[in-house]
C-alpha cells in the first residue's frame, strides 16, 4: 500500500505546486528576472494563466509513478535494513537507517524523473528561448526590412507538448539528451530525499502526543511541510545547475557538463546564483509536502482500518 499511497500523494502535490515550479525554473534559467514577483508579473503579462502550467500534463501523468516508487522504495528499503539489523521489518529504525533508505529512494527516482524533468524545463523555458532566437535572427545580416514581404509572424514553438518535446530531444540529441543534467539530479535527489524522510521521521516523533506512536493530522501537516522546506534547502544549489543543464539545448549550448556549468554560473553571476529560487522553493515546498504527506498517511491509515 506504500506504493498506492505514495502515488496519490504525489499527484496531489503536483497539482498544488506546479505554478510556483514554473516560476522557479524561469528564475533559475533566466538572469533577466530580478525576483519572484518580477517573473510572476512578466509571465502573466505575456502568457496569462496558461504560462504557469506549461508542461503540466507530463508531470501529472508521471507523478503517481514517481511518487509511488519514491515512497515504496523508501519503505521497502527501510524494512529490509531493519530485518537485516534487528531481525524484524517492524523494528524501530535508527536515524542512519532512515537516512540510507531516503538516499536510496532519491537515487532510484532519478532514472524515472530525468526525461520528464528535461521536457518540463524545456517547455517552461520555451518562450524565453524563442525570444532569444528572434533577437539573434533580427540582428543578423539577413534581417533586412525592405526585402520582407510581410511583417514577420511569431515563430512556431519548437515543442508542441511534453510527448513531442521528448521525441524531439531524443531525435536531435539522442538518449543522452533525455538524461541531460542527471548527474546534478542524482546529487540533488540523493541528499534531499535523505533529508526529507529523516526530518519527517524526527518531527513526527516530536509532534506525536504522549502515548501515541503517530501524530495527529495537524502534526502530519507541520512535519510534512517542514520536511519539504528542509529538503529543498539542501537541494536548491544542484537544482539550479540541473535546470540550466536541461534548458541548455535550445539554441547554442553553453555548458560542457556539471562542473563547467557550476563554475561558469558562479563566475558570471556570483555564488548567490546557486541559491536562486531558494525562497520560492521553500514557499512552494511547505504546502506541497503538507498535501503529499497528509494524503499518503490518510491512504495508509484508511487501508489499515479496512484490513483490520
Amino acid at each position: 500500500m506504500d506504493f498506492v499511497a505514495g502515488a496519490i500523494g504525489g499527484v496531489c502535490g503536483v497539482a498544488v505546486g506546479y505554478p510556483l515550479d514554473t516560476v522557479k525554473v524561469r528564475i533559475q534559467t533566466e538572469p533577466k528576472y530580478t525576483g519572484i514577483w518580477h517573473c510572476v508579473r512578466d509571465t502573466y503579462h505575456r502568457e496569462r494563466v496558461w504560462g504557469f502550467y506549461r508542461g503540466l500534463s507530463l508531470p501529472v501523468c508521471t507523478a503517481s509513478l514517481v511518487s509511488s516508487v519514491s515512497f515504496g522504495t523508501y519503505r521497502h528499503c527501510l524494512a529490509h535494513i531493519c530485518q537485516f539489523r534487528y531481525g524484524s521489518p517492524d523494528a524501530k529504525p535508527a536515524k542512519a537507517d532512515i537516512t540510507l533508505s531516503g538516499y536510496a529512494s532519491g537515487l532510484v527516482r532519478v532514472f524515472l524523473t530525468s526525461p520528464t524533468e528535461v521536457a518540463k524545463v524545456r517547455l517552461q523555458t520555451q518562450t524565453q528561448a524563442q525570444k532569444q532566437q528572434r533577437r539573434l535572427s533580427a540582428s543578423g545580416p539577413s534581417a533586412v526590412p525592405s526585402v520582407c514581404p510581410a511583417p514577420p509572424a511569431c515563430p512556431e514553438p519548437k515543442y508542441r507538448g511534453p510527448l513531442h518535446c521528448l521525441a524531439t530531444v531524443a531525435r536531435e540529441e539522442g538518449l543522452r539528451g533525455l538524461y541531460k543534467g542527471s548527474s546534478a539530479l542524482l546529487l540533488r535527489d540523493g541528499h534531499s530525499f535523505a533529508t526529507y524522510f529523516l526530518s519527517y521521521a524526527i518531527l513526527c516523533e516530536q509532534l506525536s502526543p504522549a502515548g501515541h506512536s503517530q501524530p495527529d493530522v495537524l502534526g502530519v501537516l507541520v512535519a510534512g511541510g517542514c520536511a519539504g522546506v528542509l529538503a529543498w534547502a539542501v537541494a536548491t544549489p544542484m537544482d539550479v545547475i540541473k535546470s540550466r543543464l536541461q534548458a541548455d539545448g535550445q539554441g547554442q549550448r553553453r555548458y560542457r557538463g556539471l562542473l563547467h556549468c557550476m563554475v561558469t554560473s558562479v563566475r558570471e553571476e556570483g555564488p548567490r546564483v546557486l541559491f536562486k529560487g531558494l525562497v520560492l522553493n521553500c514557499c512552494r515546498a511547505f504546502p506541497v509536502n503538507m498535501v503529499v504527506f497528509v494524503a499518503y498517511e490518510a491512504v495508509l491509515r484508511l487501508t489499515q482500518g479496512l484490513l483490520t
